[in-house]
């Protein structure tokens, strides 16, 4: 190992001094194989989502082969640049048991918290980005990010509890400002000074939680209750606090990228490609610049209501409203939509393909978790609803097959996502949903 150590070397430069020298990721940081940290630390494992609406058209999206080198039907031949890099996952079920088949809800929420909703307005247990950012999300200054590509606010796959979802960011200039804001602290930056303001906020907070403490003994087990919830809000602010008091490791791929002008609203699939591809490039920046290990990102949202140039009907009513063609097998219209799904989902693998990282790339140390939430939206069926996966999970995972699930729960593969994080979990899942079976075939 390098007499070097990143972080002594960093500090002893000033002698521990608030003010501290950064520097890039060099070689003499990495061990031999570039995966890690000269002194072992590993390089840091993200998780993230991505969603599309409306499932597909069954027979030209499903491959004939599984295994690797599966042919690409002409509904996902868009994923050709990025097979390599992605697992397809069909004949997995989403099982309602006891629960109705809410149309363009059940699906998503059993495939995202492993539960069947009982109505509409239900959102049972909570979903994996939330489970997984509690476990590793709380040393970067967002413990998660969440964007759409459809301008509203309203679209979320994501939330913590029945009344608590976490709403995306539906503005590219906004969420740039959220981003790369006054609040940023670049990685690289020669020069880091603390924000006074922040000192006094974090002095100010300590101040009250000592304070606070004392009435603890006085009160009863309801208040005690709501005390402690109190608590957990305040050292969540606490560590925030830390975080922007403390220089930021170096990160090689992170680039301040210009501000982006906004977009307006509107639905055109040309408009919400554009919009995905801005949000897109804005999050993944925020994560190669370390500020989230965990993050969302909404293509479409389950009632989708993509426009299609020259065509009278939205995506969601179109996949009720359109015929099958008899000599097609499916609904050409409703296809176009899912193409240009597709088209997205390969700019999202192949943006993370593209940053370096390591002796490798961004998605190299990422688990992308894919899903949608029908399989054959006409019918609002839930049985074999496609998902996907991105990235090798810093090398635990294998890429590029196709996956037979076999009638089984689609809640195995949000199942081994968790293990593949580090959550110490035994299963996953309620009822028919329940499964203890991660999907041996992708693991290394």
């Amino acid at each position: 190992m390098s007499k070097f150590d990143r972080r002594k070397f960093l500090k002893g430069a000033l002698n521990g001094g608030v003010i501290t020298i950064g520097l890039p990721l060099l070689d003499l940081f990495l061990n031999d194989n570039g995966n890690a940290y000269a002194d072992g630390t590993p390089i840091p494992q993200r998780f993230g989502t991505w969603s599309w609406g409306l499932g597909m058209s069954e027979s030209i999206f499903v491959p004939k082969s599984t295994g690797p080198n599966f042919d690409l039907p002409e509904e996902i031949a868009a994923l050709a640049s990025v097979q390599e890099h992605i697992n397809l996952y069909t004949n997995f079920h989403v099982f309602k048991d006891d629960a109705p088949n809410l149309c363009h809800h059940s699906g998503w929420v059993v495939l995202r918290s492993g539960i069947a909703p009982m109505t509409s307005e239900n959102r049972p247990g909570e979903t994996i980005d939330v489970s997984v950012a509690r476990h590793i999300g709380n040393s970067t200054r967002f413990r998660s990010l969440s964007a759409t590509a459809t301008g509203d606010v309203r679209n979320s796959f994501s939330y913590e509890g029945g009344n608590s979802v976490n709403a995306p960011e539906w503005s590219p200039l906004r969420f740039y400002q959220r981003l790369f804001g006054q609040n940023f602290q670049d990685p690289n930056a020669k020069a880091f000074t603390p924000d006074p303001k922040v000192m006094v906020r974090k002095s100010a907070l300590t101040a009250v939680q000592e304070d606070t403490k004392k009435l603890e003994q006085a009160l009863g087990a309801n208040d005690r209750a709501r005390l402690d919830q109190y608590f957990t809000g305040l050292r969540d602010l606490e560590r925030r606090f830390d975080l922007q008091l403390t220089k930021p490791d170096p990160r090689e791929a992170c680039v301040v990228l210009a501000e982006p002008q906004d977009l307006p609203t509107g639905l055109d699939a040309d408009l919400v490609a554009k919009r995905h591809r801005m949000m897109t490039d804005l999050m993944l920046m925020a994560v190669a610049c370390d500020q989230s290990r965990v993050f969302n990102m909404f293509y479409a949202s389950a009632f989708s209501a993509t426009i299609k140039p020259g065509y009278d009907k939205p995506h969601h009513t179109a996949t009720h409203e359109e015929a099958v063609d008899v000599h097609l097998g499916y609904q050409p219209n409703v296809s176009w939509f899912t193409r240009r799904a597709m088209d997205e989902w390969a700019y999202y693998v192949n943006a993370l393909a593209n940053f370096k990282e390591g002796d490798g790339s961004l998605l190299d140390n990422c688990f992308i978790y894919a899903t949608t939430d029908q399989s054959f939206a006409k019918l609002h069926a839930i049985d074999g609803i496609p998902m996907f996966s991105a990235g090798a999970a810093g090398g635990r995972v294998k890429t590029g097959l196709h996956i037979d699930g076999g009638g089984s729960p689609g809640c195995r593969l949000g199942f081994t996502a968790q293990r593949l994080m580090g959550l110490e979990i035994e299963f996953w899942g309620d009822k028919s949903n329940t499964t203890s079976r991660e999907i041996g075939e992708i693991l290394v």
